[in-house]
């Protein structure tokens, strides 16, 4: 089972070689491998919906839901929202940089434009220098979006951060995966855009593993509008805040047993099928 695609450090070119009679790839990459040796792709019916089946050079095995999350042993206690004290609401978004591209800068520009006085917070690495700091402020500055209104920091562990942030925003066409589950446990609702399969459409089957699927937009308008209703309905940001971590370890998502379950289930009809010769 590969775990790695094409990320720094993968052994592809072992498994090109084909050593056991069935190999599957899943999770570390988020794509297909492009390998005809690989022969599954573990995947769930929103990370890539039927039809999609033609982009994997592997064959698609759905999974009831494709992931599963074990947040750390500790975590830091859920604050109010951030915009009940200060008076302004602050999106997020603590993924890897180079994930903000220029539409994912014009479509968090109207939203910033849409809800007046909001911020953004960055968290990632690269933002701890002045001159990205400086570029990201340029990019923001063609939509019409000041440079005081970005926050931008570099910490790590990024826990106590999140509570200084009300909504989470996922970038596109590559969705973030990690700090997603972080923003989530965190009472952080999150606003996604279901893209293409399946690197852009991580987002929507975590939140569908959730039964949260009306954070998922299937547009840039429906994206910008989603998070512009929540950042006016503050009642609903702080109802979220003290509920949506009870909700995630009530979801399939927190079920590791049963996950296992349906992974080992998969792995066993592949068995059966390569013994058939099929």
């Amino acid at each position: 089972v590969d775990l790695a695609g094409h990320t720094k450090g993968n052994r592809l070119l072992v498994l090109a070689r084909k050593p056991a009679p069935i190999q599957v790839s899943w999770l570390g990459y988020g794509y297909t491998t492009g390998l005809s040796a690989i022969d599954y792709y573990l995947g769930d019916a929103q990370f890539a919906p039927m039809g999609s089946d033609n982009l994997f050079s592997e064959t698609v095995f759905r999974l009831p839901h494709m992931l599963s999350y074990r947040p750390p042993e500790v975590t830091p206690a859920i604050q109010p929202p951030p915009s009940s004290a200060n008076g302004h609401v602050t999106f997020g978004c603590f993924s890897r940089s180079v994930r903000i591209n220029h539409k994912v800068v014009a479509a968090w520009s109207r939203i910033l434009n849409g809800v007046p006085g909001a911020r953004l917070m960055l968290n990632n690495k690269p933002f701890a220098f002045p001159d990205m700091q400086a570029l990201m402020r340029s990019r923001f500055a063609r939509h019409g979006i000041d440079g005081d209104r970005l926050v931008m920091i570099n910490r790590s562990p990024p826990w106590d951060s999140y509570n200084d942030v009300d909504i989470a925003l996922d970038p596109f066409p590559h969705n973030a995966g990690t700090t997603t589950f972080e923003a989530l446990w965190m009472g952080l609702p999150v606003v996604t855009l279901a893209g293409r399969p399946s690197v852009g459409r991580i987002g929507a089957s975590i939140l569908s593993s959730l039964s949260m699927a009306e954070w998922i937009a299937e547009s840039e308008d429906v994206y910008v509008r989603l998070a512009i209703d929540l950042a006016r309905d503050t009642q609903r940001l702080t109802t979220l805040r003290s509920t949506l971590r009870e909700r995630m370890q009530a979801s399939p998502i927190r079920n590791e047993a049963d996950f296992v379950r349906h992974v080992e289930a998969a792995y066993r009809t592949m068995w059966h099928r390569w013994c058939q010769g099929a």
